[in-house]
């Protein structure tokens, strides 16, 4: 017997970037001194006080039980306080908080729990490629907004077409931004929630990288803007604050309809998270947040250490306010792919080319900072002996 994918996961998007990863492990296996600038995993560890949390949490035979189906309520109420501590957001942890086993779930399964096939979404370009997986599975029209380094990679209202903002649904947005670094004004979210009004948009927001921000300026969430909870949702996740990729964690807090909608889908999906996580996601939340910051340094001073490196061979950056990546220019005559795949080749320097985010991601790549300094000024210098600049 043979059982063919649906036409569903027939339709579901390529991954890009497995054949990046492909080829930098053949490059590794061929002996080659690989610097993989190309990855977005976190390279250092959990913070101790985390780890220690959670084997602390697993001793406890409560804990080996099924979680509540909608997150434990210890657990929800640290993600409300947490908000009002940080960002000055009150939430109520049973009707405006959502909790996940990662906010990539959250962010796939959107789209098919608040819309309907055939209807329209709003998704940046360049963007998360995962974001798009949700509008193929919830079979949704796919309508894009350009990121223009002109205007620091935010979306610029005037130029979205009314009848598409008109038959849009929900818009997606990511600040500080993956691929790009670009972070969110407070003028830019109050403007976002006045088209959203007079559109009829939901707004989701994407938050990953809300702890990294640099030059002494905090990223700011979406939710510290009046009237942000009436339109609106944030999606915040523990991997990149508190260096926990592989935990799988996170949370959704906002407009009561739409983080109902996310509960119910998971009622039938899942039973939650592990309830020790959890019970280490509270250590993390209720911290004094210095591990956090620890963490945001660490990048800033890699951040600073790659254009200072860059500068010196004349490779043209755009300086990113947040997250950690850096976007980097294409030399003249070549795409972003045939630059990447010359420097894994030639250099043995792997990056990601931002065409795998959307095709005005071309032109670019995207330089994870998730090795050392040293590391990193080595992988420029090897940038430079190629004389492209």
């Amino acid at each position: 017997m043979e059982f063919p994918e649906s036409t569903i996961l027939q339709h579901l998007p390529k991954q890009f970037f497995a054949s990046l990863v492909q080829r930098v492990n053949a490059k590794v296996a061929s002996g080659a001194d690989v610097i993989n600038l190309g990855q977005g995993n976190p390279d250092q560890p959990t913070p101790p006080f985390i780890v220690e949390a959670l084997a602390t949490a697993a001793q406890d035979p409560a804990t080996h039980k099924y979680a509540q189906f909608r997150g434990q309520p210890d657990f929800k109420q640290a993600c409300a306080d947490f908000y009002e501590r940080e960002y000055g957001v009150q939430l109520d942890p049973e009707k405006e908080v959502a909790v996940l086993g990662g906010t990539k779930i959250g962010l796939v399964e959107l789209p098919y729990a608040l819309m309907n096939p055939g209807e329209t979404i709003l998704m940046p370009d360049p963007g998360y490629p995962d974001y798009f997986s949700g509008v193929a599975l919830a079979q949704v029209k796919l309508a894009t907004y350009p990121l223009l380094e002109k205007n620091n990679f935010l979306l610029d209202f005037d130029q979205l077409d009314p009848k598409v903002a008109d038959a849009a649904k929900l818009l997606y947005m990511n600040y500080p931004n993956n691929p790009t670094g670009a972070v969110a004004t407070p003028e830019f979210y109050e403007q976002t929630v006045a088209y959203a009004k007079q559109h009829q948009i939901g707004v989701v927001s994407d938050f990953a990288y809300g702890a990294i921000g640099y030059d002494h300026q905090r990223p700011i969430s979406f939710l510290q803007t009046p009237g942000a909870k009436d339109v609106g949702i944030e999606f915040y996740s523990f991997s990149k604050t508190y260096n926990m990729a592989g935990w799988r964690l996170g949370f959704a807090v906002g407009n009561p309809d739409m983080i109902e909608a996310i509960n119910l889908i998971q009622d039938h999906l899942f039973v939650s998270v592990f309830p020790a996580i959890q019970r280490a996601g509270i250590a993390a939340l209720n911290s004094d947040q210095s591990a956090a910051q620890e963490i945001s340094d660490r990048y800033e001073s890699r951040r600073n250490a790659l254009l200072a490196a860059a500068a010196k061979i004349n490779w043209p950056a755009y300086k990113p306010g947040g997250a950690f990546y850096t976007l980097m220019k294409v030399p003249a005559g070549y795409t972003s792919e045939q630059f990447a795949n010359l420097l894994l080749d030639q250099a043995s320097v792997a990056v990601a080319p931002c065409n795998g985010f959307g095709k005005h991601g071309e032109g670019y790549v995207r330089i994870g900072l998730l090795v050392s300094e040293e590391r990193l000024t080595e992988a420029v210098e090897r940038v430079g002996k190629l004389d492209l600049f």
